[in-house]
């Protein structure tokens, strides 16, 4: 598909042919958007694509974090991009906010995972493999001026160490600047405080040092979004938000660091972030699951796939180990509980027969006196008789 127009400027992905790509080649961005509900992840991203994304409507009521894909074809200049966005549904609407975190995490990791399996076949083709790994990770942050929520602090740990994390300051026209500056400054200072370092655009490469360094100076973005055109006095149209005392425009930089997300991630900084990922992050977890292995670094081949199915053996062996003895464990607890259920019906049946034996008892003495006083009186009517004659 072609990306939509307007007002005359091809937005979104106008800027691909800046990239360092071989023409015709088409290559893969995967965008992963975190963020709570009806925080605006789609409209953020229809904003930045400028097209329809039609994910799901989510409610407040599901039991887990659902991550859902939408993966478009995107031609413009002749560049083609497989575009991959996976957005985080029902994220922060548990009691169990780590578990929330916890399956952004292992989706993270399985992606990591298919690539290392397809790296470690004999026979393997990366050049035509669906390479799933995800690029980078805006996170959106609620805009409350009061710092980062404890699920942002969990989240934002964990996947800083396996994915380029963005972080977002959403709806940011509910805020005016100096509150905005202010809340930005208090989000960074809170992120150096528990160690947690999100992506900085690099500023090696003096073509883009001046460039990148302005926008790590800005972050957190504050952004806002819109799926609304207004048509300015002027004749032109824009993506903006209509309130009564005015507008906010999207992609304009006096409202918003829209355009400046926009041009870091899609123009700027879009090889710097495979890099990244490829380079640095896949690479850390490829060390650390060869190492779970007990394989070196330089092993290829038919070793490599050996020592791999060595470990899986391994790995499935302590598994079943695992299984067995949970098994066992559990059978015991069902012996004992059903010897625990056993004792107590037995007693309640000795309870029962002492009860009914107490009441034939009762009933009996019961009946003789019933008896003694029968004939104690059939005597007196006896005698009562014999006087009346």
């Amino acid at each position: 598909m072609k990306l939509g127009k307007f007002n005359g400027v091809e937005q979104g992905r106008k800027c691909l042919p800046l990239c360092h790509v071989k023409g015709g080649k088409k290559f893969q961005f995967n965008l992963l958007c975190v963020g709570e509900t009806g925080i605006g992840k789609t409209t953020l991203v229809e904003s930045l694509f400028n097209m329809k994304m039609e994910f799901a409507p989510c409610d407040h009521e599901l039991n887990t974090v659902e991550l859902r894909t939408r993966v478009l074809d995107v031609a413009e200049g002749g560049v083609r991009v497989k575009l991959r966005v996976v957005e985080t549904a029902g994220f922060g609407d548990q009691l169990d906010k780590e578990k929330s975190a916890r399956v952004i995490v292992d989706y993270i990791n399985s992606q990591f995972e298919g690539y290392l399996k397809e790296e470690l076949k004999v026979k393997r083709n990366l050049t035509k493999f669906d390479d799933t790994r995800i690029h980078a990770c805006l996170y959106l942050i609620s805009p409350t001026g009061h710092g980062l929520k404890a699920l942002d602090l969990l989240t934002l740990g964990e996947l800083s160490k396996r994915v380029n994390v963005i972080p977002l300051i959403a709806k940011a026209d509910t805020a005016c600047k100096d509150e905005l500056v202010r809340f930005k400054q208090k989000i960074i200072s809170e992120l150096k405080a528990h160690k947690i370092e999100i992506y900085q655009f690099p500023i090696e490469d003096e073509t883009v040092r001046k460039e990148n360094s302005a926008l790590n100076a800005l972050l957190p973005f504050a952004i806002v979004g819109s799926v609304d055109f207004v048509t300015k006095e002027d004749g032109r149209v824009v993506r903006a938000r209509r309130y009564p005392w005015g507008m906010v425009e999207v992609e304009n930089e006096e409202h918003c660091d829209f355009v400046r997300l926009r041009e870091a991630i899609l123009r700027t900084n879009q090889d710097s972030l495979r890099e990244q990922t490829h380079n640095v992050l896949y690479e850390r977890y490829r060390r650390e699951r060869l190492r779970q292995m007990k394989m070196s670094d330089g092993d290829a081949g038919p070793k490599m796939m050996e020592a791999f199915a060595q470990r899986q053996k391994e790995l499935l062996e302590e598994f079943q180990k695992s299984e067995e003895q949970h098994q066992k464990e559990f059978l015991l607890k069902v012996n004992k509980k059903e010897a625990e259920l056993k004792h107590h019906e037995d007693m309640l049946n000795i309870r029962h027969n002492e009860i009914d034996s107490a009441y034939q008892h009762d009933l009996k003495m019961v009946e003789a006196q019933i008896n003694s006083l029968l004939e104690e009186k059939a005597k007196l009517e006896s005698k009562g008789k014999k006087r009346l004659k």
